[in-house]
């Protein structure tokens, strides 16, 4: 992959001012590219605008992914810099509850599918046109291991990776007639803060400690390792590059070759 190969590309990310989000962006920055990010946190938001970057190539805005009000004012934010974009990465989600699906909370389930993805859907309806602008270009959306196994105790967040997964093969087939390519990224077990909570309810739940549970987790990939956020953020560059011009309706995995989730 050329170190430049996304060089002035105008790429837009959900969620982005930490975490995965922010690891992409800063690959695709390192890139040459230009990104528009939000993020509902005003702090981390507030953090990047002291980024040496901030208001050359690395635009960053306060928006909730998952308000709908909120995403389209993000777009009209966004529209009066480009008319324009080479790529949207769908990146939003939350780890949802954790526990038996007798037990869970009708608004923990909904609150989960509706970041994980509806939010989605808010973000890809009006990124769309600005992509068939372009003649072409990409869509990233990011699933999970859990959107191709079964998790047991994480059920509403496996339905919604699941969604995504099929949201990122129907939108392949719509769109590929315009050049728009879409794949989905199927990360493994992340070593980061969500993970720590991840962590943190399943012990919890299980009554048994942390420990034995992050040994677990790293456990089901057999190359016995975490997953970091900048693996993500590479494998993310090459999907919107140019080097991946006939590539979509792919599931890529990035999870050391995971072989179970429990």
């Amino acid at each position: 992959m050329a170190n430049h190969s996304l060089k002035s590309k105008k790429i837009i990310i959900s969620a982005g001012a930490s975490g995965i989000g922010f690891a992409i962006a800063k690959v695709c920055l390192s890139k040459g590219a230009i990104v528009y990010l939000c993020d509902i946190n005003e702090k981390q938001i507030n953090k990047l605008k002291k980024h040496p970057l901030n208001n050359k190539r690395l635009f960053s805005y306060v928006y909730d992914a998952s308000n709908e009000y909120d995403v389209s004012n993000f777009f009209l934010e966004i529209k009066k810099k480009t008319k324009k974009i080479d790529a949207l990465i769908n990146n939003v989600g939350v780890a949802g509850p954790t526990g038996n699906i007798e037990e869970l909370d009708s608004d923990d389930w909904e609150k989960t599918l509706k970041t994980n993805v509806i939010s989605h859907f808010y973000f890809s309806k009006l990124a769309i046109p600005m992509l068939k602008m372009n003649k072409g270009g990409s869509i990233v959306n990011l699933s999970s291991g859990a959107g191709i196994m079964g998790f047991p105790l994480r059920s509403p967040y496996a339905a919604s990776k699941w969604a995504v997964i099929g949201m990122t093969k129907t939108l392949a087939i719509e769109l590929g007639k315009f050049k728009i390519r879409v794949n989905a990224i199927c990360p493994g077990t992340i070593k980061g803060d969500r993970m720590v909570r991840v962590i943190r309810d399943k012990a919890k739940f299980l009554k048994v400690s942390k420990k034995k549970i992050e040994k677990e987790f790293i456990s089901m990939a057999s190359m016995n390792c975490w997953i970091y956020e900048e693996d993500i953020g590479k494998i993310c560059a090459f999907l919107i590059s140019d080097d991946s011009g006939r590539i979509s309706g792919q599931v890529v995995g990035v999870d050391g070759n995971a072989i179970r989730l429990d």
